[in-house]
């Protein structure tokens, strides 16, 4: 195994494709960073040019673009409190607290370095423990997928910092906006009102612009018409080292080992990916964390467990596209094609028929994570001098840049419209003081639940036991339904901690 290894690594570090491998990373961090493009979009775009290529150079550039826009995520999230791809969407949400409060240099550098250890180490269980994953992975069915959906649905409490009931409510009303267009399964048209942009429903990109970045535009577009002190500008950002010390990298191990493991385990499920990785990460560090409080103020937790979780998926992802030939999401979907471009047939027999091969793509992971590494603190620089641009200058070319992404997607003017819609709803939820996570949880979360329950039943001919007697997904459900009474529990304590108190303090004054 060894000596195929450092085969790959003589390929990769030739010149030609180190040198395309360098521009891959580099072009997917600016695809990552840009709010509206996406690892799918950089590989989609870039996909033409590996024609030309040999399979070990074309291939190497696609995972370069896949591993550098996964991590540039996290610059806008941080920088500019938007997410540059769904990966990054749970960054946001200690990442930018953290650069408010003058703690950016350890944001974004406590999120490159992690976002390297958990690709590595999503490349460590691809090269070791892929074959023996891929088979778990592939015994799941509709009613193990259905199970495990509704478990990540009650989740969503978790997330509804302060209201329990508007975090359900901004879950089911994503949950909802996931069923517009054709149903699975029967294929019924449902809330489209005769309008057929609306047949294939929301994309995911609409949604996540729409709600993030557009609704972010309109929040600073308000508050510049009342400047504070006179609209003082954003006090530079110094990094140091790598912006956080010894003592909380080390703290943080364990955080970042549980996040790993999450990342690597739902990038093996075929059709969740990073979008969902992370805010799961999240949420399993902040029940974990001994102060869950601090989340969403800005923790350094928070930032590790998403940036380590969406990297993680990398590896995760490609275990089912190597081994079984199942994409696990969009970004390997189009590698998939990439790799038959080339004349390559994943699945079992590509590990015997073209071992150097696949070693070869165990090394372009690798090298890439470096090339991620090096590029993104090289460039930090630059990008934090996006903070001393004018936000009169700056939102506007946002604004444009995620129309063009949203235009890029099918080349419809209605997806602009859908991601100002969206930016309204966010601006909404802002104002009213709802969380936007639990929203988008519903809505990535909605479809595969939906799809899984209606096979599951036509495999049952509409036994419903079915979903109980399965062992798999029985413990799912027996976790969702001790979810749910945890999370009841927690209200029913807080709303008495009040009522238990004042009498007693009455008592003490008379």
């Amino acid at each position: 195994m060894f000596d195929l290894l450092i085969q790959g690594f003589a390929a990769v570090l030739s010149l030609k494709i180190f040198l395309l491998m360098t521009a891959g990373v580099a072009v997917g961090i600016v695809f990552g960073a840009v709010p509206g493009l996406t690892a799918v979009m950089a590989i989609a775009l870039c996909l033409p040019m590996t024609y030309g290529l040999g399979p070990a150079a074309g291939i190497s550039l696609l995972i370069a673009l896949f591993v550098g826009a996964t991590s540039g995520g996290l610059i806008s999230a941080i920088l500019l409190k938007i997410p540059g791809t769904p990966s990054s969407i749970a960054t946001t949400f200690d990442g930018a607290p953290m650069m408010e409060k003058g703690e950016g240099a350890k944001a974004l550098g406590a999120g490159i370095v992690f976002s390297f250890l958990g690709t590595i180490a999503s490349i460590a269980a691809l090269a070791f423990i892929a074959p023996s994953l891929a088979k778990v992975a592939l015994s799941f069915g509709p009613h193990e997928y259905f199970a495990i959906a509704v478990f990540s649905l009650t989740l969503i409490a978790t997330l509804s910092s302060g209201s329990m009931a508007k975090g359900v409510f901004a879950g089911v009303l994503g949950f909802a906006v996931s069923t517009v267009g054709i149903a699975p399964v029967d294929a019924t048209a449902r809330f489209t009102f005769g309008n057929v942009e609306l047949n294939a429903g929301f994309s995911i990109l609409t949604v996540l612009v729409g709600m993030f970045a557009v609704a972010e535009v309109i929040k600073v577009a308000e508050s510049a018409r009342h400047p504070v002190d006179g609209g003082a500008a954003p006090q530079p950002v110094k990094i140091k080292g790598f912006g956080f010390s010894m003592a909380e990298f080390l703290g943080q191990i364990p955080n970042a080992f549980r996040s790993a493991l999450i990342g690597i385990g739902i990038g093996i499920l075929p059709g969740i990916g990073a979008g969902t990785s992370n805010i799961i990460a999240y949420i399993a560090a902040k029940k974990r964390s001994k102060t869950p409080e601090e989340f969403g103020k800005g923790t350094l937790e928070g930032v590790v467990a998403s940036e380590t979780a969406n990297n993680a998926g990398i590896g995760g992802a490609m275990i089912p596209l190597l081994t079984l030939g199942i994409p696990g999401d969009a970004v390997t979907a189009i590698m998939l094609g990439g790799l038959m471009i080339h004349g390559i047939q994943p699945g079992p027999m590509l590990f015997i028929t073209q071992a150097p091969l696949v070693y070869t793509i165990f090394a372009a992971l690798i090298v890439s994570a470096v090339l991620m590494l090096v590029l993104e603190f090289w460039g930090l620089r630059i990008f934090i001098k996006l903070l001393a641009i004018p936000k009169h200058i700056l939102l506007p070319v946002i604004l444009v840049l995620c129309a063009v992404g949203a235009f890029g997607l099918a080349s419809r003017i209605f997806d602009i419209w859908t991601i100002l819609g969206f930016g309204v709803l966010g601006y909404a939820f802002v104002k009213a003081g709802i969380p936007t996570a639990p929203f988008i949880i519903g809505f990535i979360l909605g479809p595969m639940a939906e799809t899984s329950f209606r096979r599951g039943l036509q495999l049952s001919r509409g036994d419903y036991t079915g979903f109980l007697t399965n062992p798999i997904s029985g413990t799912f459900l027996a976790l969702a339904v001790v979810s749910i009474a945890w999370q009841l529990w927690g209200e029913y304590r807080a709303s008495r901690g009040p009522v238990t108190a004042n009498p007693l303090k009455l008592g003490g004054e008379e």
